[in-house]
């Protein structure tokens, strides 16, 4: 049964006990001579004994019923409230109403499980944040691992081999003869298997700013790479005061390029520079290799594709021109704003 309909039921009930209670006290009080005088009148067609408690009952239906109508109506407005409570939706504001100690309970509920939802978020959060940072440092060990296993193997072997070929290559006579042209060109290819080595170390355990700033790391890597690579590095460096996210991503870019100059460029030399003018930081890498078409370069090159992102993150612009058997010129352009290393 609905709610209106209880409601008329209940109004109907609830008049006629009442009309039986009032009469039942008049007729005591005033005692009629008889009460067949009251059945024996009649008014439209029935008997006035019968009207009264059928107009009662009438009465007690109507108003009950808009009493079940109003009722309804707030049952509804609870259920509404409740559905939206379940899709997490903003609560409309019900104040005014006569239930509203029932919305106002519903509305700490809601905030109860708002907070349980941060917390929720939060507690996910932070769980993904320390995965990810667990998993950084496994590869991170993982990465220096297989870098000293290359660096005291790999690495050992072919520069004894580029060694062993250069006596051998050394010590035949002149010759322009087919074997002494092998000879050059395993030597010439122990020769890029090293840097090709020395490339891929920089990858694996690449050197980190940590405390220091971008142009001592420069220095740093630079005076490695001159020392281990048969390639002559020149540098101009200012010292620039930046935010270490920037130092950080400037750094990184300088890493990738050189690495893909001593994997792909067979350059002789290699020009860094760091300056800062008219509000921006500018670094540019220049070396005098084979280059490559613009045309034909691979647009989904990882390399070049972890650059852009690179300087992307950071608001810079990163511009590359490169000419067959000219070189290639790699700079990135990064305004400065809001300076200062935290």
């Amino acid at each position: 049964m609905s709610v209106m309909k209880r409601h008329m039921l209940f109004g109907a009930l609830l008049s006629l006990l009442l009309f039986f209670l009032f009469s039942a006290a008049y007729l005591t009080v005033f005692p009629p001579a008889s009460l067949s005088l009251l059945f024996e009148k009649d008014l439209m067609d029935l008997p006035f004994g019968l009207i009264v408690p059928i107009i009662c009952v009438m009465i007690g239906a109507a108003v009950g019923g808009i009493s079940g109508l109003y009722a309804s109506k707030e049952i509804q407005n609870i259920a509404d409230t409740l559905e939206e409570l379940d899709k997490g939706r903003a609560l409309h504001n019900y104040s005014g109403t006569s239930l509203n100690v029932v919305f106002e309970q519903i509305d700490k509920l809601q905030n109860r499980m708002n907070d349980q939802v941060r917390l929720a978020q939060k507690l996910a959060n932070e769980k993904a944040e320390d995965h990810e940072k667990r998993v950084q440092q496994v590869v991170s060990e993982e990465r220096n691992r297989l870098a000293r296993e290359l660096h005291d193997s790999v690495s050992q072997q072919l520069f004894a081999a580029s060694m062993l070929m250069s006596t051998i290559t050394e010590s035949r006579e002149v010759a322009d003869d087919l074997e002494t042209k092998h000879l050059k060109m395993i030597e010439e290819t122990i020769h890029q298997s090293q840097l090709e080595m020395r490339a891929l170390l920089l990858h694996l355990r690449p050197a980190a700013l940590k405390d220091r700033s971008l142009e001592e790391g420069i220095k740093e890597l630079l005076n490695e790479l001159s020392q281990k690579v048969p390639i002559q590095v020149n540098w101009k460096l200012e010292a620039i005061e930046l935010d270490k996210g920037v130092e950080d991503h400037l750094f990184r870019i300088l890493q990738e390029c050189v690495s893909n100059t001593l994997r792909h460029a067979k350059a002789s030399t290699l020009d860094v520079l760091l300056i800062h003018r008219d509000g921006r930081t500018i670094l540019r890498i220049v070396d005098d290799g084979v280059g490559f078409k613009m045309d034909e370069k691979k647009a989904a090159s990882y390399g070049l594709q972890n650059m852009h992102e690179r300087a992307l993150e950071i608001g810079g612009v990163l511009k590359l021109v490169s000419l067959p058997h000219k070189g290639t010129r790699l700079e990135v352009s990064v305004p400065l704003v809001g300076r200062g290393r935290e």
